[in-house]
């Protein structure tokens, strides 16, 4: 693997009683940057990321994540890996706090801040409430919260900003970039609000019936789109884009 990549597919495939939901999948993410991963409603995205995540396993096909393959080393990455992936499940009855505490002493680290981490989501005045109480954007800024509190290298967030106000989305955006620039983590996102990724991201990947038919840097696409990302993306799914990008 390359030492620079933190995840590398090689023809990954999936089957779901007999059919192909993931087809010969590349996905090539570097280091220290925020990938923006794009794709229509059923084109593979959500699999992907929980074939990442190790909650799928490939049909075929070759998924490495830090370095290591996600079937035979699982339980080597998977503190190392933070996720947020559908809809999330907390203990209801239990505080922000109290379920953040659960989470670090199932990942074995146990000495993570939670009440600044709390307040880097927005919930630092949530004391005892129980989830049951939250809103739906409190869940979700306690998704985020969950996924960053055991300080990952990889956070995988599949459409991490449903929910939020545009308050939320910016200061989810923020502290996004901030992971990357003072934490080093790597980040894949997935959202269908196209802009928000066009704000983050430093590199595209755009899956089309199971198969990721573009990488390509932002900077590209910003050069070659200057009217934004939204036109590059449907240029792609309406078949005016036929070649191949590159970095």
């Amino acid at each position: 693997m390359n030492n620079t990549l933190i995840v590398e597919t090689k023809n990954l495939t999936k089957t779901f009683t007999g059919k192909e939901v993931i087809k010969c999948c590349n996905m090539s993410v570097e280091k220290g940057i925020i990938y923006g991963f794009l794709g229509a409603n059923g084109a593979g995205k959500t699999t992907i990321f929980k074939l990442l995540s190790g909650l799928l396993k490939p049909t075929m096909g070759k998924v490495q994540v830090l370095g290591m393959d996600i079937v035979s080393e699982h339980s080597s990455i998977l503190s190392e890996i933070g996720t947020l992936i559908e809809t999330p499940i907390f203990y209801e009855h239990l505080s922000a706090t109290e379920n953040l505490k659960i989470h670090l002493a199932y990942m074995g680290k146990e000495d993570g801040d939670i009440a600044d981490i709390l307040s880097k989501v927005g919930l630092n005045d949530t004391g005892v409430q129980p989830v049951s109480t939250f809103s739906l954007g409190m869940r979700q800024r306690l998704a985020i919260a969950r996924a960053i509190i055991h300080k990952p290298k990889l956070l995988v967030l599949d459409e991490p900003i449903n929910g939020l106000d545009p308050m939320g989305i910016r200061e989810m955006r923020d502290l996004f970039i901030k992971l990357v620039k003072t934490q080093g983590m790597t980040l894949l996102i997935s959202s269908h609000i196209l802009t928000e990724i066009e704000h983050i991201a430093d590199t595209i990947g755009v899956i089309v019936n199971g198969t990721i038919v573009r990488e390509v840097s932002m900077a590209k696409v910003k050069a070659e789109y200057p009217s934004g990302l939204e036109d590059y993306f449907m240029d792609i799914m309406t078949g005016r884009k036929e070649n191949e990008d590159t970095y």
